[in-house]
């Protein structure tokens, strides 16, 4: 086991990853910006290290001045947490080059599977079943072509990166080239790739995903599914698991399809496989996460499994010490994401001092955040403050306990997301489990607006 750990990352994941340590006996170095002096992640590691100003470029994505706090400190790994350099291949590589353990797949794994392309054909060899599409295709009429085979609408998806960026919508052939030639420039200007590739726009889909956890000895257990459906411009909102919408039939498809995939490619460590579903219970691989995933602590609710510590066991050579019959779910959790925006004002996220902050309490609440009471949120980082987490017996009272947990949740000095959470709650379409991807954009952000 590792003796000390450094966490390439900041705000609630590194508290939550330096939890997970102290539990564990292991010591933890934190790394933090100028604008992130006074945050919580760096009292409460064992040693901090400023790498450079407020810009992220400059300091959570400078590789060099964390590898070299790695190793100033003595640090014999990294936990890069979510985000930042979490699926970059370059970090990871560098990492394993230094002998500083990457507490994460193969730097191979993660550059196979963050280029969505080859993902997708890496996954239809497999045996999971992909959204009908094309290949990368870089010529323009080649690429009309192509899409009007396929049929409208349509996405054209950049090949690298993620968080719904390089991705547009096309609903018919005469703006197929104008779109084609925005999403090219769009994913040249975000990371530094053109690839595009087409992809059969699914209407009235779920997006589920599947836990996996694999170690290196080929044990591989899937801890489960998450229901993520609502989600604003592609960036999920509110989590919950199981699903309330899947089958024993389905989920039991869907875990032995990941199961097969990650074994298939040797995966690693933790991952996440996402699935779209159509209504008729139909799915298609989407993408996979070789990292940890935000809504991660709904899958520990229902299994009693740390998975962060899981990680960090497997990046140590530690094998998994149960196997797929021994996962049981138990009851329904949900988590709410509470991010420093305001809705009324098209979800404009802000920054300010806290004056005053309330937790909410009791059995089975969970609050992850890097908030405190004077704390200044600095306005560089994403705007996600906390995750609101509570777990059930059944979906009903897990409903009920969160919108009790909102409500009792106080956060004054910034505008934040927990009303519109109170509402997506309250609303039938989500109380009958019926939701999709589109919720947000149908039944929220133009009455919102208006």
């Amino acid at each position: 086991m590792f003796s000390k750990i450094l966490i390439a990352n900041r705000g609630e994941i590194a508290l939550r990853i330096i939890r997970a340590c102290k539990e564990m006996g292991v010591a933890t170095v934190a790394v933090f910006s100028t604008a992130d002096e006074n945050s919580l992640h760096v009292s409460l590691a064992d040693e901090s290290i400023c790498i450079g100003p407020a810009s992220v470029s400059d300091s959570y994505l400078n590789i060099s001045a964390i590898l070299s706090a790695a190793v100033l400190t003595g640090a014999e790994a990294i936990h890069p947490g979510y985000g930042l350099l979490s699926e970059n291949h370059k970090f990871a590589r560098l990492c394993t080059q230094c002998g500083i353990s990457f507490i994460g797949p193969s730097w191979e794994l993660i550059q196979k599977m963050g280029d969505k392309d080859q993902a997708r054909s890496t996954m239809k060899a497999a045996g999971v079943p992909v959204v009908p599409g094309s290949d990368i295709i870089n010529d323009s009429n080649e690429a009309h072509k192509k899409a009007d085979e396929i049929g409208y609408p349509l996405l054209v998806k950049a090949r690298s990166g993620g968080g719904g960026k390089g991705i547009r919508l096309v609903e018919r052939s005469e703006d197929f080239l104008n779109e084609y030639a925005l999403a090219r420039q769009e994913a040249q200007n975000t990371f530094n790739d053109d690839g595009v590739y087409l992809e059969k726009f699914l209407t009235k889909v779920k997006h589920i995903e599947i836990q996996l956890l694999c170690d290196r000895h080929r044990n591989v257990v899937a801890l489960g599914e998450r229901e993520c459906s609502i989600q604003r411009k592609n960036q999920k909102l509110l989590e919950e698991s199981p699903s309330p919408s899947i089958t024993p039939e389905i989920r039991n498809k869907m875990i032995a399809v990941s199961r097969q995939a990650a074994l298939t490619i040797g995966y690693e460590n933790a991952g996440t496989i996402e699935f779209l579903m159509d209504t008729d219970g139909h799915f298609y691989f989407m993408e996979m996460n070789t990292r940890l995933q935000v809504e991660h602590p709904i899958t520990e609710m229902v299994t009693g499994i740390d998975i962060v510590k899981w990680q960090i066991r497997i990046a140590a050579d530690l094998p998994l010490t149960f196997e797929q019959e021994d996962v049981i779910i138990r009851g329904h959790a949900i988590e709410c994401r509470i991010n420093a925006e305001n809705p009324l004002l098209n979800f404009r996220p802000n920054c300010g001092t806290i004056e005053f902050l309330h937790v909410p309490g009791g059995p089975w609440v969970r609050f992850d955040t890097l908030l405190y009471q004077g704390y200044t949120i600095p306005p560089y980082y994403d705007s996600m403050v906390g995750k609101l987490i509570v777990h059930s017996k059944t979906r009903e009272l897990t409903i009920r306990k969160m919108k009790a947990a909102l409500c009792e949740l106080v956060i004054e000095g910034i505008d934040h997301t927990s009303q519109v959470q109170l509402d997506i709650l309250s609303h039938p379409l989500f109380i009958k489990g019926d939701y999709y991807t589109d919720f947000m954009e149908n039944e929220f952000d133009k009455p919102l607006l208006n």
